[in-house]
């Protein structure tokens, strides 16, 4: 895998960030009325929350990453979370990955597993403040993946932490972590996410994302919009489309999104 590739596979295998800077101290700002901010898909940030004993939480989705000729697509990329009691959950994730590298080259591969648990283990509903730890593990399955230069040659364990704080009528989410890579330069993740809750069926948001490594060899940040709608139990609609900061090129994407579904099982009837 050249460096470009190395580097465009960083930021999706590392989809997170944390970046507390003044930028989204004004998104707080704007929401200014009753919100209700939530990380997780179709966001980059993960927030605190957990499904609830015995509930299941599945995200479907396409995630597409356009780079200046290149792209990596998720298609589709498979999210599946279980809650063992209030304030476990388990996670399981991979992709079907689509690499375009240029021109006539482009690779199609499984992704690599990452297998997650996080605990909340401060919850206090008098000052809204909950916190997390979400520890993740990916390693490649036994194909040819790396081989052809779709996943990383090595495993990586990613240690973040989760914070989820109301401030007025705002809630607001976000994440920090220090991702150990093996064969690889290790890095930092982390994110932030403000949204609001327009009618008891739809929610936006905006959210400030980044990656990376500590050896520079990686460093990329996005910002994005997005929302979920309700359609029906146990469906909710997930949205979300942003860009990089910096001008696009081979290792800033002019494009980022994710567009695709959430079940909860068992269906229940939402929360009017």
């Amino acid at each position: 895998m050249d460096n470009t590739a190395q580097s465009v596979s960083a930021f999706v295998r590392q989809r997170k960030l944390h970046y507390a800077a003044a930028p989204l101290a004004a998104i707080a700002i704007l929401f200014s009325s009753a919100a209700h901010a939530q990380g997780g898909p179709p966001y980059f940030t993960t927030d605190p929350g957990t499904p609830g004993p015995g509930n299941w939480e599945i995200n479907f989705g396409c995630m597409p990453f356009l780079y200046n000729g290149l792209s990596t697509t998720h298609t589709p990329d498979v999210d599946i979370n279980y809650g063992v009691g209030d304030r476990i959950q388990l996670t399981f994730e991979n992709a079907w990955l689509r690499e375009n590298m240029g021109a006539d080259d482009t690779k199609y591969g499984l992704g690599q597993d990452q297998l997650g648990v996080k605990w909340r283990f401060y919850d206090n509903e008098e000052n809204g403040l909950g916190i997390s730890i979400f520890p993740q593990l990916s390693i490649n399955n036994p194909n040819r993946s790396v081989q052809r230069g779709i996943t990383p040659p090595g495993a990586s364990l990613l240690l973040p932490m989760e914070f989820t704080k109301k401030v007025g009528p705002v809630d607001v989410n976000w994440e920090l972590g220090y991702n150990v890579v093996h064969l690889g330069s290790n890095g930092w993740i982390g994110g932030l996410v403000v949204g609001k809750e327009i009618t008891k069926k739809l929610e936006l948001a905006a959210e400030f994302f980044g990656t990376g490594a500590f050896n520079h060899s990686t460093n990329q940040q996005t910002v994005d919009g997005g929302l979920r709608y309700k359609l029906r139990p146990p469906f909710i609609l997930l949205l979300m489309a942003g860009r990089s900061v910096l001008p696009a090129q081979n290792t800033q994407p002019s494009f980022v999104g994710y567009f695709g579904v959430q079940i909860l099982l068992p269906t229940k009837p939402f929360e009017e």
